[in-house]
């Protein structure tokens, strides 16, 4: 028998002799209820104010599922972070229309412009829940491509709408001016 597995023997053998079984079990519930209890202790979370996103952007993400969140600026319709997907991803049951509507929009925590692709969430019947309709730079519906108002569901197999997305294609840029 090796030193580790007499030493092992010698501990749990003394420890039978000193501490009962009830005792045993009750000092290691109290162990479990109070490292369940660890996170409600206050902490400092100054930490998670920036954080990088899902795809890359810097600053304080905000909350996906109101209107006000920075990336919504051109949005009409339900948002999927309230029905079952994420402000990029589609909910399940549904698919990305493969046409969108872009818009331009700054993010309030790095003050750069990214541009915004909005697609449409298809094939299941609308969501109804967390609706946005925010206009911001939207233009006249002859310039149908960064128009809201328009059924995205075109290019989808199924043409019933869902919900929308909002996905950072790249940062905006500045036009230079022409010399």
């Amino acid at each position: 028998m090796s030193r580790l597995d007499r030493w092992f023997e010698g501990v749990s053998r003394q420890s039978a002799r000193r501490v009962s079984r009830r005792n045993w079990l009750s000092r290691f519930g109290g162990v479990l209820i109070g490292g369940a209890a660890l996170p409600l202790l206050p902490v400092a979370r100054a930490a998670e104010k920036h954080t990088v996103g899902e795809d890359g952007v810097k600053g304080r993400e905000g909350d996906p599922t109101r209107c006000e969140y920075w990336r919504h600026c051109a949005i009409d319709g339900f948002l999927c972070s309230c029905c079952g997907g994420s402000h990029t991803a589609c909910p399940p049951g549904t698919e990305m229309s493969p046409v969108t509507w872009i818009g331009t929009c700054r993010n309030p925590a790095d003050g750069k412009d990214y541009i915004i692709s909005y697609n449409d969430c298809c094939g299941k019947t609308f969501c109804g829940r967390c609706m946005c309709n925010r206009n911001e730079g939207e233009r006249p519906l002859y310039h149908w491509y960064r128009n809201n108002d328009i059924n995205w569901c075109g290019g989808a197999k199924a043409q019933t709408y869902s919900c929308s997305t909002a996905v950072v294609v790249k940062t905006a840029k500045e036009a230079q001016p022409e010399k």
